[in-house]
Protein backbone atom coordinates (compact mmCIF):
# COMPACT_ATOMS: atom_id res chain seq x y z
CA UNK A 1 0.00 0.00 0.00
CA UNK A 2 1.32 3.42 -0.99
CA UNK A 3 0.74 6.25 1.46
CA UNK A 4 -1.63 8.91 0.18
CA UNK A 5 -0.06 12.34 -0.22
CA UNK A 6 -2.00 15.47 -1.03
CA UNK A 7 -0.26 18.72 -1.94
CA UNK A 8 -2.32 21.90 -2.12
CA UNK A 9 -1.51 24.97 -4.15
CA UNK A 10 -3.55 27.88 -5.37
CA UNK A 11 -3.87 28.64 -9.06
CA UNK A 12 -5.48 31.64 -10.69
CA UNK A 13 -8.71 29.71 -11.23
CA UNK A 14 -8.85 28.11 -7.77
CA UNK A 15 -7.24 25.44 -5.60
CA UNK A 16 -5.30 22.52 -7.03
CA UNK A 17 -4.84 19.33 -5.03
CA UNK A 18 -2.19 16.94 -6.30
CA UNK A 19 -3.20 13.50 -5.08
CA UNK A 20 -0.62 10.70 -5.15
CA UNK A 21 -0.38 7.15 -3.80
CA UNK A 22 -3.36 4.95 -2.95
CA UNK A 23 -6.85 6.41 -2.56
CA UNK A 24 -8.46 3.53 -0.71
CA UNK A 25 -10.78 2.80 2.22
CA UNK A 26 -8.12 3.62 4.79
CA UNK A 27 -6.91 6.84 3.16
CA UNK A 28 -9.94 8.31 1.33
CA UNK A 29 -11.14 10.13 4.48
CA UNK A 30 -8.01 12.31 4.31
CA UNK A 31 -8.94 13.56 0.84
CA UNK A 32 -12.47 14.27 2.05
CA UNK A 33 -11.12 16.15 5.06
CA UNK A 34 -8.82 18.31 2.98
CA UNK A 35 -11.50 19.07 0.39
CA UNK A 36 -14.02 19.93 3.12
CA UNK A 37 -11.56 22.49 4.51
CA UNK A 38 -11.33 24.31 1.17
CA UNK A 39 -13.25 27.57 1.13
CA UNK A 40 -14.39 27.63 -2.48
CA UNK A 41 -16.11 30.66 -3.95
CA UNK A 42 -18.59 30.84 -6.83
CA UNK A 43 -16.87 30.64 -10.18
CA UNK A 44 -13.70 28.98 -8.90
CA UNK A 45 -12.59 25.60 -10.19
CA UNK A 46 -11.23 22.91 -7.89
CA UNK A 47 -8.68 20.82 -9.76
CA UNK A 48 -7.85 17.36 -8.47
CA UNK A 49 -4.59 16.40 -10.16
CA UNK A 50 -4.62 12.62 -10.04
CA UNK A 51 -1.49 12.08 -12.13
CA UNK A 52 0.32 10.56 -9.13
CA UNK A 53 -2.53 8.25 -8.13
CA UNK A 54 -1.51 4.59 -8.19
CA UNK A 55 -4.69 2.94 -6.90
CA UNK A 56 -8.29 3.97 -6.32
CA UNK A 57 -11.02 1.76 -4.88
CA UNK A 58 -14.74 2.47 -4.44
CA UNK A 59 -14.04 4.51 -1.30
CA UNK A 60 -11.72 6.70 -3.34
CA UNK A 61 -14.38 7.18 -6.00
CA UNK A 62 -16.83 8.11 -3.25
CA UNK A 63 -14.32 10.71 -2.00
CA UNK A 64 -14.10 12.13 -5.54
CA UNK A 65 -17.89 12.36 -5.67
CA UNK A 66 -17.90 14.09 -2.27
CA UNK A 67 -15.38 16.61 -3.63
CA UNK A 68 -17.73 17.24 -6.55
CA UNK A 69 -20.62 17.85 -4.15
CA UNK A 70 -18.46 20.25 -2.11
CA UNK A 71 -17.60 22.22 -5.26
CA UNK A 72 -21.19 22.29 -6.51
CA UNK A 73 -22.46 23.45 -3.12
CA UNK A 74 -20.10 26.45 -3.42
CA UNK A 75 -21.23 27.09 -7.02
CA UNK A 76 -17.71 26.17 -8.14
CA UNK A 77 -16.52 23.76 -10.78
CA UNK A 78 -14.38 20.65 -10.45
CA UNK A 79 -11.92 19.04 -12.84
CA UNK A 80 -10.13 15.72 -12.57
CA UNK A 81 -6.77 16.14 -14.28
CA UNK A 82 -4.12 13.59 -15.18
CA UNK A 83 -6.48 10.69 -14.53
CA UNK A 84 -4.52 7.41 -14.74
CA UNK A 85 -5.68 4.99 -17.44
CA UNK A 86 -6.89 2.35 -14.96
CA UNK A 87 -9.07 4.88 -13.09
CA UNK A 88 -10.30 6.43 -16.34
CA UNK A 89 -11.48 2.98 -17.41
CA UNK A 90 -13.46 2.53 -14.19
CA UNK A 91 -14.94 6.03 -14.36
CA UNK A 92 -16.01 5.35 -17.94
CA UNK A 93 -17.52 1.96 -17.11
CA UNK A 94 -19.73 3.43 -14.37
CA UNK A 95 -20.62 6.57 -16.32
CA UNK A 96 -18.71 9.04 -14.15
CA UNK A 97 -16.84 10.29 -17.20
CA UNK A 98 -20.17 12.02 -17.95
CA UNK A 99 -20.35 13.51 -14.44
CA UNK A 100 -16.81 14.87 -14.06
CA UNK A 101 -14.90 17.18 -16.34
CA UNK A 102 -11.77 15.21 -17.20
CA UNK A 103 -8.45 16.47 -18.52
CA UNK A 104 -5.96 14.01 -19.89
CA UNK A 105 -3.00 15.78 -18.33
CA UNK A 106 -2.32 18.15 -15.51
CA UNK A 107 -0.24 20.63 -17.50
CA UNK A 108 -3.10 23.14 -17.63
CA UNK A 109 -3.57 23.23 -13.84
CA UNK A 110 -0.97 25.89 -13.12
Amino acid sequence: MKTLTIHHRDAETGPVLHVAGDLDYAQAPELRRQVDQLALTPGQCLVLDLSGLEFCDSSGITALLAARQHALAADAGIVLAGVPANLLRVLTLVGLDQVFTLRSDSSSTS
